[in-house]
């Protein structure tokens, strides 16, 4: 399985490779956008960073990887990973990825960052069950404002605001939380969905 990392040069990454290593997996950690959705089974954008200097990152290679997401590419991105996914944030200028229809707003909420555990409520997506995780970390000031809520497999609330904690479009995934720090259970979240990327490439099946 040859999975992906875009670094958009925002964080340590170490914690995440970590997670991701293992028994018949090449990771790979590119800075190109274009070349870090080529060739990849797995597409991971990591989840530490501002929204307007990793959207610049992006921007050359912001069509390519959105094509490929759109034809299937399994796409893991985590806490800023996902607020790329939309088309925007009003943390600062830069388009996003438009895989997901909204924009990241502000959490409404008297204590930010929001740094720690919190619950993930009506979790409804094989993953959670597979994995176990129902209390995940977070480190975010910022929440996804999706259009169409159909698209949110679990919820969280901080503040006076509860907000996307993660969504799903066919095999692209984000969570606004951080797995690769959720303890146990987060690293079998990641695990899970491994598992359903691999049943998503018919060259893996037999892996």
């Amino acid at each position: 399985m040859r999975i992906h990392v875009f670094d958009y040069g925002a964080g340590n990454l170490h914690s995440l490779l970590k997670a991701l290593d293992g028994p018949e997996r090449s990771l790979q950690v590119s800075t190109d956008p274009g070349a870090a959705a080529e060739g990849a089974d797995v597409l991971i954008l990591p989840g530490v960073g501002a929204f307007a200097p990793a959207a610049e990152r992006l921007a050359g290679g912001r069509d390519a990887m959105r094509a490929a997401i759109l034809a299937g590419l399994p796409t893991l991105g985590i806490c800023l990973g996902m607020q790329l996914m939309f088309d925007g944030s009003d943390e600062g200028p830069g388009a996003g990825l438009g895989i997901f229809a909204g924009r990241v707003t502000r959490i409404d909420a008297d204590r930010l960052p929001q740094i720690g555990w919190n619950a993930l409520d009506d979790r409804r997506d094989g993953m959670f069950s597979a994995s176990g995780l129902d209390v995940a970390y977070y480190a975010n000031s910022f929440a996804c404002r999706p259009s169409d809520p159909s698209v949110v497999i679990a919820w969280s609330t901080h503040g006076r605001d509860r907000f996307p904690a993660a969504v799903r479009h066919g095999r692209c995934v984000g969570v606004q939380f951080h797995p690769e720090k959720s303890s146990t259970p987060g690293r079998r979240f990641i695990e899970a969905f491994l598992d359903d990327a691999r049943r998503a490439v018919p060259t893996l099946r037999s892996v």
